[in-house]
C-alpha cells in the first residue's frame, strides 16, 4: 500500500503536495490515525503572550493546587542543617536487628529488621528522613525483590521483606543519601532553572543562528515566548537579530557548571558516601517450603487492579506480579486492532524499539525526521495495529541535536485523540524533569491529568497507562540526577492521578526488584513492561493474558 502510494504521487505529484505530507495524510485516513503527524506551535513575542483559550481551569486554581502539594512535600521533607560530615548518617555506624530471628525462614513469610540510624561519630539520630533501598535477591536462582520501608521519625525505620521463593536469600540496605543530603538536595533543586543550558538553532534561509533557551531567561533582550496557551506553560529564546521566532527549528543542550548546594554539602554525594550498604557483614537467609499449604491461585491480571507493596517479584528473570497471574501472550494477535500511543521520554521509546524488533509483521514509516528523539510510528496493516511515539515538551535534555518542528505538549496530544475501546495512551514523565525546581514537574502533571480526564469524559473506554518512573545510575550528578528527584516525582503523579480511573506500572518498584541501576533498563526488563504490565492494563477482558 505505501509503495503504491509513493508511486502514485512521484507520478502525479497531487495537488503539488511534498511526498512526505501526502504519505502522512494518507497513512492517516487509510488507517483512521487520531493522533496527526504533523504539529504547530503557538509562537509570541515576550512582549505579547496571549491569552489562555478556554482553559479547562483558571491559572489560580493551578496555582492553588501547586502550592498544595509543595507545602506537603515541604512538610515531608523539612530543612537539616549541618555542618560536618561527622553529623551526618553513617551506613557503618548504623545498626540493623532482625525481629523475631529464626534459623530457618518459610516460603511466603515477613522477615523484620529494625534499623537504627547513628551518625559518624556512633552518636543516634533523633529524626528520619534518610533516603533508603531495600532489597533482596538469589543471584544463582535470578531472583529479586524489595523491601518495603517505614520511617518512624525518630532515627528508627522498620524494613519488611517478603520471602517469595524458596532457597539462599541475601538482604540489602542501601543508604543512597543522608537525611542531611536530601534536605539539600531539596533546598538546591528548587532554587535554579540553570543546571541544563538550551541551545536553540534559528534557520532563516542560509542564515543559521544560535541563541540561548531555557524555561526562565533573565534577560533584557527580546525574547522570543513558545507558549502552551491553553495551560500556560511556556519556553523561551532569546530572539535572534532580523530572524522571526518561528524559525526555531532545533536543541539541544548540556549541563552548566553551577551548583546550588554549598562545598561541604556537596561531600555528602561523592561517589564513596552515595548507596552504601548497611548490611554489608549480614549472612544470608535460608528459606525453606515448610510444607506450608499450596499457594493459592491468584486472580489474572487485568487492568486497574490495587497493587502490593512489593508490587512483585523477580524469578528465573520474570517478573512475578504480587497481586495477580501471568500467562502467555501472542503479541501481534494481541494488539490486533489497537491503536498505541506512547508518550514521554526516552524509557517509554524503548517500548516501541522493542516491539518493533520483536513483532516480525509490524512495518516501520519513515517519517523523514533525524535523531533518538525523532517521532516513530510502525503499523501492521493487516491487523490494523498503529504504535506511535511521540516525545514530551520542553524540558527536553539532548546533547544530540534534535527537531523541535513537530515539539508538542503532552496534553494538547490528548485532547485531539478520539479514544474509544481499542486505543490505549501510555504517559511517561520524570527523567528529563529531575534538573529543574518541582513546581515545573507539578505544573505539566496537572496539565496532563486535566487533559486524560477530559478524555475519560469523552472516551470513558479508553485505556489509560502511567508509567512510573525506573531507578537510573547511582552515581551520575546527584544534583541534578539523584533518584531521590525521581522518587518525589513517583510521588507527585500518584497524588495527582488518585482519582482517575488509570493503570499504573511500577517501573520503580521492578527495576528495584531487577537490580538495575540504568535509565535505560536492559531489554528483559523492558519484555516484562511490555508483554506482562502493559498487555493486561490493555483488555479488560483479559485477551492479552490468554494467548499461547
Amino acid at each position: 500500500v505505501l509503495l503504491f502510494l509513493i508511486k502514485v504521487i512521484l507520478k502525479r505529484n497531487i495537488f503539488g503536495c511534498s511526498l512526505f505530507s501526502f504519505l502522512s495524510f494518507q497513512i492517516q485516513t487509510a488507517l483512521n490515525l487520531p493522533i496527526s503527524l504533523h504539529h504547530w506551535n503557538m509562537v509570541t513575542e515576550s512582549s505579547s503572550p496571549g491569552a489562555p483559550l478556554n482553559p479547562a481551569a483558571s491559572p489560580t486554581e493551578t496555582e492553588l493546587r501547586i502550592s498544595e502539594i509543595r507545602e506537603k512535600l515541604d512538610q515531608m521533607i523539612p530543612p537539616r542543617h549541618f555542618t560536618h560530615m561527622n553529623t551526618t548518617t553513617s551506613a557503618k555506624h548504623s545498626t540493623v536487628t532482625i525481629l523475631n530471628p529464626r534459623d530457618t525462614y518459610c516460603r511466603g513469610d515477613q522477615l523484620d529488621i529494625l534499623l537504627e540510624a547513628r551518625d559518624h561519630m556512633g552518636h543516634r539520630k533523633e529524626y528520619g528522613g534518610d533516603f533508603l533501598r531495600a532489597r533482596m535477591s538469589s543471584p544463582a536462582l535470578k531472583a529479586g525483590a524489595s523491601g518495603k520501608v517505614m520511617d518512624f521519625n525518630n532515627g528508627t525505620y522498620l524494613v519488611s521483606f517478603t520471602l517469595f521463593w524458596e532457597g539462599q536469600v541475601s538482604l540489602s540496605l542501601l543508604l543512597i543519601h543522608p537525611s542531611e543530603g536530601v534536605s539539600a538536595l531539596w533546598r538546591a533543586r528548587n532554587q535554579g532553572y540553570d543546571r541544563v543550558i538550551f541551545t536553540g538553532q534559528f534557520i532563516n534561509g542560509s542564515t543559521r543562528v544560535n541563541t540561548d533557551c531555557a524555561l526562565i531567561l533573565n534577560s533584557s533582550t527580546e525574547l522570543c515566548q513558545y507558549l502552551d496557551a491553553q495551560d500556560q506553560e511556556a519556553f523561551y529564546c532569546m530572539r535572534p537579530q532580523h530572524v522571526p521566532c518561528a524559525a526555531l527549528t532545533h536543541m539541544h543542550s548540556k549541563n552548566k557548571e553551577v551548583s546550588y548546594l554549598s562545598k561541604q554539602e556537596r561531600t555528602i554525594f561523592v561517589r564513596s558516601n552515595v548507596g552504601v550498604e548497611i548490611m554489608e557483614n549480614f549472612n544470608v537467609i535460608s528459606v525453606s517450603k515448610c510444607n506450608k499449604d499450596p499457594v493459592p491461585l491468584k486472580a489474572k491480571c487485568k487492568s486497574r487492579m490495587t497493587s502490593t507493596i512489593p508490587s512483585g517479584h523477580v524469578w528465573k528473570q520474570i517478573w512475578h506480579p504480587g497481586s495477580c497471574s501471568l500467562a502467555p501472550i501472542k503479541m501481534n494477535e494481541c494488539l490486533r486492532g489497537k491503536s498505541i500511543y506512547l508518550l514521554g521520554d526516552s524509557t517509554i521509546r524503548q517500548w516501541i524499539e522493542y516491539f518493533k524488533s520483536n513483532i516480525n509483521t509490524l512495518k516501520t514509516v519513515n517519517l523523514h525526521e533525524y535523531g533518538k528523539l525523532q517521532s516513530q510510528l510502525t503499523v501492521d496493516l493487516d491487523r490494523n495495529i498503529i504504535i506511535q511515539w511521540q516525545k514530551h515538551a520542553y524540558p527536553l535534555i539532548g546533547s544530540s541535536t534534535y527537531s523541535v518542528k513537530d515539539i508538542e505538549y503532552m496534553a494538547r496530544v490528548i485532547d485531539r485523540t478520539e479514544g474509544g475501546k481499542n486505543t490505549v495512551i501510555v504517559i511517561c514523565l520524570g527523567q528529563h524533569f529531575r534538573p529543574f525546581p518541582i513546581d515545573v514537574f507539578i505544573r505539566r502533571a496537572l496539565n496532563v491529568h486535566k487533559a486524560v480526564q477530559r478524555l475519560l469524559l469523552r472516551s470513558p473506554d479508553t485505556t489509560v497507562i502511567i508509567k512510573r518512573e525506573n531507578i537510573r545510575e547511582m552515581h551520575n550528578d546527584a544534583e541534578r540526577l539523584s533518584d531521590f528527584h525521581g522518587y518525589i516525582q513517583n510521588l507527585v503523579m500518584m497524588d495527582i492521578f488518585q482519582d482517575l480511573n488509570v493503570s499504573i506500572i511500577d517501573a520503580w518498584d521492578i527495576t528495584i526488584a531487577y537490580g538495575t541501576n540504568n535509565v535505560h533498563p536492559p531489554q528483559y526488563v523492558n519484555i516484562d513492561f511490555n508483554l506482562h504490565h502493559f498487555n493486561s492494563s490493555i483488555n479488560h477482558s483479559y485477551l492479552c493474558v490468554h494467548y499461547t
